[in-house]
């Protein structure tokens, strides 16, 4: 018995080495996955990643990461790791008000996609009127910015489910109790006879006003037959009556980013 025992040991042994170079060789393109994935993200998480404005990761990915790739294939690599990261949380932000039941109404998440669809039909036309066309790494950058449009979306909708209901009430509240409120004094006649100048100024002064002209300038500059293919498709997106002013700037400042070309300084900065 002793010695049927031991062949058993024995023959147990001999398997377990037969069988573990196969099992470690399954596991081994999962880690080097995790291990490149590791890489590019240069040790940081996402949440650190995405504290960081795009340009800055950029330039730090640049720096930081070695091997033969030239600058704009390590720039292509840094933007998809920063994009990864943010249809990471957009993901997370979905899920999030899903469990609370504060998830985008049926009517929001029907206009989304149509929203969205527009806003690449947009993009595609207008990076084809580029003269040069656009480079890899625009086309990147304008990823991004679809990116950002989808997350201020759901953000949208967690604002609306964190407001206490007191803040509602206290509105409502203010609302009504601001009917009691005295009239404003009488403008003076000084006052009443400012130049009419004054409202043009400050009409001029406003960033959505500012951004308009220069998309309408842009517009211009561009053959007419493109020019009123991309203001049909542009009208597709601003046409829309839900659209708060902050989004409807952030849209024009983004048509600016894709019509001007790159030897130019950027009207504005990205929103990432």
């Amino acid at each position: 018995m002793a010695s049927i025992s031991l062949m058993k040991l024995v023959l147990v042994t001999v398997i377990a080495v037969l069988v573990s170079p196969v099992v470690l060789g399954q596991a081994k393109p999962a880690r080097t996955r995790a291990v490149v994935a590791d890489r590019d993200q240069l040790g940081m998480t996402c949440a650190q990643i995405l504290e960081m404005s795009s340009s800055d990761w950029i330039t730090q990915f640049n720096e930081k990461t070695n091997g033969d790739d030239s600058g704009k294939l390590k720039t292509l690599r840094a933007i998809a790791v920063y994009g990864k990261c943010y249809d990471a949380r957009t993901a997370r932000l979905a899920a999030s008000l899903g469990k609370r039941g504060a998830g985008p109404l049926m009517r929001a998440r029907g206009d989304f996609p149509d929203f969205e669809q527009a806003l690449q039909n947009f993009t595609a036309n207008a990076l084809a009127a580029d003269d040069p066309p656009a480079d890899a790494v625009k086309t990147a950058y304008a990823q991004l910015y679809e990116k950002q449009f989808r997350y201020e979306f759901y953000q949208s909708d967690e604002k609306k489910a964190v407001r206490p209901p007191e803040a509602a009430a206290n509105g409502s509240t203010t609302a009504t109790s601001s009917k009691a409120i005295p009239a404003s004094p009488a403008v003076s006649p000084a006052t009443s006879s400012a130049p009419a100048a004054t409202a043009t100024a400050s009409d001029d002064a406003n960033p959505v006003t500012l951004a308009k002209n220069h998309f309408g300038e842009l517009l211009d500059a561009l053959p007419e037959d493109k020019e009123h293919q991309l203001h049909a498709a542009f009208g597709e997106i601003v046409g829309r009556s839900q659209m708060s002013e902050t989004t409807r700037l952030e849209i024009y400042r983004y048509a600016i980013f894709l019509l001007e070309p790159l030897s130019v300084t950027p009207f504005s900065a990205p929103p990432f």
